[in-house]
């Protein structure tokens, strides 16, 4: 017979935020419990470095994600939000840094391959640059599209549309065109003196003979 089992519960957050805030000394800005999970807030150019201390002092093994959120009217607008899950200690925590549209995010593709894919994700929604990513290039947009969807100015309307050209072997941004079946249109009118015989009239003059 077969055994159902109840999902695991995650372990109590009771002393990892003090725990995390003193592992971090000198990188951490910030931190707090929010919706039952620990938010820190790390300096951009120690990123990486905190994120290994995570990883190998206090067994938060696996990246889980890597999301990005912009905050348009911020001076650095962008967060790039880290989501760890630790497998022994069965308990999750939330690293968060700043970045402006100029200022790049150390890469963690050293401490963890996946990160690869993930930093792509989110350079192609928000514009965030990875330092020493060697592979960043859009993921989810077509090759030759201009902007970064998820940015909060991102213009939802335009006047380009791009295809795949077989010609360029790539994809190419034209001016939209509203295609439509051909149409004559004749405008003269049989009242302006013209000898001008409507469609129909035929069926008319036939039945007044």
């Amino acid at each position: 017979m077969a055994v159902l089992h109840s999902a695991p519960k995650f372990a109590s957050n009771e002393g990892v935020l003090d725990a995390l805030t003193a592992a971090l000394d000198g990188k951490f800005v910030a931190g707090r419990e929010e919706h039952g999970e620990v938010v820190i807030t790390v300096a951009r150019a120690e990123i990486a470095n905190a994120l290994r201390i995570l990883r190998d002092e206090h067994e938060y093994q696996q990246l889980m994600e890597i999301a990005g959120v912009d905050y348009p009217d911020r001076a650095e607008r962008f967060e790039v939000v880290y989501c760890l899950l630790s497998v022994t200690k069965n308990h999750r925590v939330i690293v968060k840094t700043c970045a402006a549209e100029d200022t790049p995010v150390p890469t963690v593709t050293t401490l963890w391959p996946v990160a690869g894919w993930l930093e792509r994700e989110v350079f192609d929604m928000f514009g965030v640059i990875f330092d020493g990513n060697t592979d960043l290039r859009r993921i989810l947009t077509d090759y030759g599209f201009e902007g970064h969807p998820f940015r909060k100015d991102f213009p939802l309307t335009g006047y380009v549309e791009l295809r795949y050209s077989e010609e360029d072997k790539r994809v190419v941004y034209e001016p939209v065109q509203l295609a439509q079946d051909l149409r004559q249109f004749d405008f003269m009118s049989p009242w302006e003196g013209a000898d001008y015989v409507l469609p129909g009239d035929e069926k008319a003059e036939g039945a007044k003979s």
